[in-house]
């Protein structure tokens, strides 16, 4: 059972980062869910989710011990840092987590400027969608192809397939990243 949490600030998709990845592992045909969590304030306050995947069943939705943590800026970083399971995963956006993320010497830390890279493929607003490639890369669950027609089935669903040429390019800048 794979369980991530993804966060940030209200604006940044972090929540929207996280449907696409349960909705990659259910278009494999795996079982996840995934459990929202937001402040009062949409943009600018805070904003999580944890998702868990997995063959069996999930039994609790809720955030336990996740194997691989989104930080989309340092507040995100400092409230969850800890909850990672040892031998677990950080993934940084380094463009806004400037603060010190050596904390730990038994997870691994992935620093990717996903800022940056959204805009010089020319989507400032994909730096989430940049992410999820660099989870479904970084955890080895899925394969580039599954992870795109995962994630493109999700949006096409909800009326969103106009957008789907300018995610695949930041998907896949995100997977090719590491």
């Amino acid at each position: 059972m794979r369980e991530i949490v993804f966060a940030g600030s209200g604006g940044q998709g972090v929540l929207t980062s996280g449907l696409v990845i349960s909705q990659i592992a259910v278009h494999k045909g795996a079982n996840a869910t995934w459990m929202p969590s937001y402040g009062s304030a949409m943009r600018g306050g805070t904003a999580n989710c944890t998702v868990k995947y997995g063959e069996g069943i999930i039994y609790n939705p809720s955030q336990e011990q996740p194997n691989v943590l989104l930080a989309m800026n340092v507040p995100s970083f400092n409230k969850f840092i800890n909850t990672v399971a040892p031998g677990g995963t950080v993934i940084v956006n380094s463009d806004l987590v400037t603060c010190d993320i050596n904390v730990r010497s038994d997870v691994k830390v992935i620093e990717v400027p996903c800022s940056r890279l959204a805009k010089e493929i020319n989507h400032p607003k994909g730096a989430n969608i940049i992410m999820a490639g660099v989870i479904v890369k970084a955890t080895g669950d899925f394969t580039e192809e599954e992870g795109l027609n995962g994630m493109n089935d999700m949006f096409r669903k909800k009326g969103k397939e106009k957008f789907e040429e300018m995610n695949t390019k930041a998907f896949k800048a995100g997977y090719n990243f590491i």
